[in-house]
């Protein structure tokens, strides 16, 4: 997470940050919303990472900087005018653009051709520069041609750039969304996974050869003063009095002020990396080490003809937790961890086995893998370089879906959700994991499980148990076939059952406002009601499991 939210930051702070950045003007980030943004990057659904990265970002915008929200998809599953701009461009936005976010509800389609127009035309508002920042999932699904609008946009003459970020998409379908951002002289970043995200916005945004900066123009030559020393300041951290320093220099670093004379600190600082020194004027300095979580300060009077050597003790702890799903057998990156407490929240966190600073105190180790949650209390001392484990007894499940016996499921929109066995008081299971497409994958602690397999008009329950350290393969035979329906001049298809309840009525298996549809149902009998005008018919027919029925009417 860490990574994701800085490479997010990375590419924001062209839009949002002062006048030394590249893009000026307001910018409005489009962020989709639509149902596949439940879909997972490295065991984590994206709508949660895209949550978490914005809200990293908004948490360091600048207080001039003016940005706006716009979502589409989170309203309706098939409508293509959801388009909504959430908040408008201007200072401050921050915390309402994460409140946004954080209340968005994923379902819709992916208009999101209409939303970058949408967004333009707010921003063309002002004669200023105007940026879209695009952050999709998916292709167009709203028969517009992004690559149209892009060329519109470039040849209006506005002074308009869009950047599309794409998650998860192939080369062909990054493409149909990349000549957004080329035609207007932006960037398209395509990432299939946490750290391949991170390596294409490091790479391309922080070094965008489209945009090069204008050249600083040269500062006026100051007369060189005479050195006596080629360093006189030297700072060194340690984790406690007597003991070592950071596994790495690097993993610290030193925040430097000057001091006046009523000891009041500069308004600017310098930034000293832990393994380097420096050449300071002669003078009074207030220096913070900062190590992870962990802070400290002291005061040093700095000379021309001394070499100052300040030692800052952290009263720390270097601590890695390594994540195990069983004894022996580490989570990898799937495994996220926490370390909470001392009235700070989050003092350290990480993904799998890694390593944080902590300042020394009692704390609260929070970890999470698939639908396991481990908490457990934890002691660091000053100076302590420890390694603890968490281990969350998981395992493994593989549910695949057959429509019938040897005939596999393929359909992408199969939503597959695992709820605990045991209902409470009411009849209600919770929900513990789910997946979307025809397999899913769970990390499960040791219990007895309902998998529930949903599309179209089917909807199964598959009982299993989980073992810790086992791996299942759940086999989830649907007993059902496809209907394909044709109905020339039918404003509205319902798929009704052939039997009536005691009371007459039929139970509903979907509709459609189209005049072709394909619905997957459970083997049986069932009756097409079609609307065309103002007169309804009914038309028998049959589903067989493992077979594409076609019911056409004249």
């Amino acid at each position: 997470m860490r990574r994701l939210a800085l490479c997010l930051l990375a590419l924001l702070l062209p839009f949002v940050a002062g006048p030394e950045a590249r893009a000026e003007g307001r910018s409005i980030i489009v962020l989709d919303a639509s149902g596949s943004m439940w879909g997972q990057i490295d065991g984590r659904p994206k709508l949660e990472i895209a949550r978490a990265a914005l809200a990293k970002v908004l948490d360091d915008l600048p207080a001039g900087s003016e940005v706006g929200l716009m979502a589409y998809g989170h309203r309706e599953k098939g409508s293509c005018e959801d388009i909504e701009l959430l908040v408008p461009p201007g200072p401050g936005t921050g915390p309402a653009i994460a409140e946004a976010a954080n209340a968005l509800q994923f379902k819709g389609k992916t208009p999101l051709s209409a939303a970058v127009r949408m967004a333009a035309a707010e921003l063309r508002s002002t004669e200023e520069k105007a940026t879209v920042i695009l952050i999709t999932d998916g292709i167009e699904t709203c028969q517009a041609d992004p690559c149209a609008l892009g060329a519109e946009l470039e040849a209006s003459g506005v002074d308009f750039t869009a950047h599309v970020v794409g998650f998860g998409l192939s080369a062909d379908e990054g493409a149909q969304v990349a000549c957004l951002a080329k035609a207007t002289g932006g960037l398209y970043l395509q990432a299939s996974g946490l750290q391949s995200l991170s390596d294409a916005l490091v790479e391309v945004v922080l070094e965008d050869p489209a945009s090069p900066p204008a050249p600083e123009p040269a500062p006026v030559p100051e007369p060189t003063p005479a050195k006596v020393l080629e360093k006189n300041f030297d700072p060194t951290m340690l984790l406690a009095a007597g003991g070592q320093g950071p596994e790495n220099p690097d993993d610290g670093y030193f925040e430097v002020w000057a001091l006046d004379a009523t000891g009041q600190k500069a308004e600017k600082s310098e930034i000293i990396y832990g393994d380097r020194d420096g050449l300071l004027p002669p003078g009074r300095y207030l220096v913070q080490a900062v190590l992870g979580s962990a802070r400290a300060e002291t005061e040093v009077e700095v000379t021309a003809d001394q070499l100052a050597r300040p030692v800052i003790v952290m009263d720390a702890a270097r601590l890695t937790v390594r994540l195990l799903s069983a004894p022996g057998v580490e989570t990898g990156d799937s495994g996220y961890w926490e370390v909470l407490g001392g009235g700070s929240g989050n003092l350290g966190f990480g993904f799998g086995t890694t390593s944080a600073y902590v300042p020394a105190g009692d704390y609260t180790l929070h970890a999470t893998f698939g639908a396991a949650d481990l908490r457990e209390n934890i002691n660091l001392k000053p100076g302590e370089v420890i390694t603890h484990d968490m281990t969350f007894g998981t395992g493994k499940v593989v549910l695949s879906s057959f429509y019938a016996e040897g005939l596999a499921m393929e359909d992408p929109q199969q939503f597959i959700e695992v709820f605990g066995a045991k209902a409470d008081i009411q009849g209600n299971r919770k929900s513990v994991a789910f997946a979307y497409g025809p397999t899913g994958s769970f990390d499960l602690p040791p219990g007895d499980y309902v998998a529930e397999v949903s599309l179209g008009g089917v909807k199964a329950g598959f009982p299993f148990t989980a073992t810790s350290g086992g791996e299942l393969a759940v086999t989830a035979v649907l007993n059902a076939g496809v209907a394909a329906i044709t109905a020339p001049g039918a404003s509205f298809l319902e798929v009704l059952s052939a039997k009536a309840d005691i009371a007459g009525n039929r139970k509903s298996l979907g509709y459609s406002f189209d005049e072709t549809w394909q619905i997957v149902l459970p083997a049986g009998d069932y009756l097409l009601q079609a609307t065309r005008g103002d007169m309804k018919t009914d038309t028998p027919f049959a589903v067989t499991a493992g077979e594409r029925s076609e019911v056409t009417l004249p």
